[in-house]
């Protein structure tokens, strides 16, 4: 889903109940570039995907982020730079494994960073993404 305004900003969202409650969108095009927000490894219903998978919950989050670049009229390939924050630093090697399938063609620029913790204590990973897309 995504709307638009008089200034060339489109929204896009992943259906997910936290963009209401947060006021925020998944993610936000302007001209050009694209921002898509910290994304968590929800599913459909709003459970937790993979619960203590880090595999698991990073591929899901970049199937999201995939969606929502789609859905904002772009494709992975526009991916310019991502973020990975992790609970564990320790469990980068399986982030980045998720991260590879996703973009060993683009290879964006991308930054692992640990955090304490997230909007719900069973989520090991969120991920952001920057891109650059085509007119």
């Amino acid at each position: 889903m995504s709307s638009q305004n008089s200034r060339s900003r489109t929204t896009v969202s992943s259906g997910s109940p936290l963009e209401e409650r947060l006021g925020s969108s998944r993610g936000v095009r302007v001209g050009r570039y694209l921002a898509i927000a910290g994304t968590a490894p929800l599913l459909p219903d709003g459970s937790t995907a993979c619960p203590g998978d880090m595999y698991g919950q990073t591929r899901r989050c970049l199937e999201i982020m995939k969606q929502a670049i789609e859905d904002a009229g772009g494709q992975l390939g526009d991916t310019v730079r991502t973020r990975i924050m992790l609970t564990d630093m320790t469990r980068w090697e399986e982030a980045a494994k998720a991260h590879h399938e996703f973009f060993s063609g683009t290879r964006p620029v991308c930054t692992f960073v640990e955090v304490k913790g997230f909007i719900r204590g069973d989520w090991l990973v969120e991920t952001e993404a920057d891109c650059i897309m085509e007119e």
